[in-house]
């Protein structure tokens, strides 16, 4: 059968997650023969959003196309590139005319991709339903408007959904809360090949394929210096922590004891049918 190899890498986290992919995603793309590339972007011009000079890099460096989540808006300047650029998405359960696109099809040598990017409501800004906004996305491409449930076979089987779209469907959802995340995970299982969740910069290591074949990690990680406090400097952290003073959060610089690195999963799919097969963490460091 047909294999299909499709790459998530976590949050990149500013000048040094920048730099760690441009050393190590390349190289990686090409060992492992991917296929399709997504990075999540969304922290790296200095940890707060994206510019249109990070998006060029994330870009150079391999990705095909860029994920974003809730810190996509602290650029105003930027806003208009997600109107103009579709390589770059943001969260597509924004309510209203958000500037940008939540998905996006891309087809790769011949072979469609459909991306969805989706953000939490759980401990996060409450907007639109992440869940009912993949529905609506699946239901405006034609594919499927019934519900899931009504789709099982009748042995509680499912049936080949993922084909239906005419599509390898690929979720990043921003989100905080585990909770969220497994639900929505279980929610799509058969209706996507992949859910990775985004956002809290600690990779996990709860990995799988779900029983209807949906590939699914809680957080692909962080892209950065992994020896701060989620890319960020830890003793700015520990005195917010400590003094409850909102202090501003800096990157992390590299340094001994502080190594930088690229986090993400790398993922099988059966291009026939669309389903996972397997999923890899990925963790690389800098200095390998």
């Amino acid at each position: 059968m047909p294999v299909l190899k499709l790459i998530m890498i976590g949050d990149v986290v500013g000048e040094s997650g920048i730099a760690v992919l441009e050393k190590l995603l390349p190289a990686l793309i090409e060992k492992e023969r991917a296929d399709f590339v997504v990075v999540n972007g969304e922290n790296a011009a200095a940890g707060f959003g994206i510019t249109e000079a990070e998006k060029v890099r994330i870009l150079n460096a391999g990705a095909d196309l860029i994920t974003t989540g809730n810190h996509v808006w602290e650029k105003r300047e930027f806003w208009p590139v997600l109107d103009q650029d579709e390589r770059i998405l943001r969260p597509a359960n924004y309510p209203g005319k958000s500037a940008g696109r939540g998905w996006r099809e891309i087809r790769k040598n011949d072979v469609p991709w459909l991306v969805i990017n989706l953000q939490g409501r759980e401990l996060m800004t409450p907007i639109d339903c992440p869940f009912k906004a993949f529905d609506s996305i699946i239901d405006s491409q034609g594919a499927l408007v019934t519900e899931f449930h009504s789709l099982l076979n009748t042995d509680g089987s499912t049936p080949d959904i993922l084909r239906k779209y005419g599509a390898v469907v690929v979720v990043d959802f921003h989100a905080e809360s585990t909770k969220e995340k497994e639900a929505l995970g279980f929610y799509l299982d058969g209706r996507a090949s992949v859910v990775a969740g985004t956002h809290t910069h600690v990779q996990t290591a709860d990995e799988r394929v779900l029983k209807q074949g949906t590939a699914y990690i809680t957080d692909l990680g962080m892209t950065g210096v992994s020896g701060g406090v989620i890319g960020m400097d830890t003793k700015v952290c520990l005195d917010r922590a400590r003094t409850q003073v909102l202090y501003r959060m800096n990157c992390a610089d590299p340094s001994p004891g502080q190594p930088s690195e690229l986090q993400g999963i790398l993922t099988e799919i059966d291009q026939e049918t669309g389903k996972a097969i397997s999923i890899r963490r990925i963790r690389v460091s800098r200095d390998q």
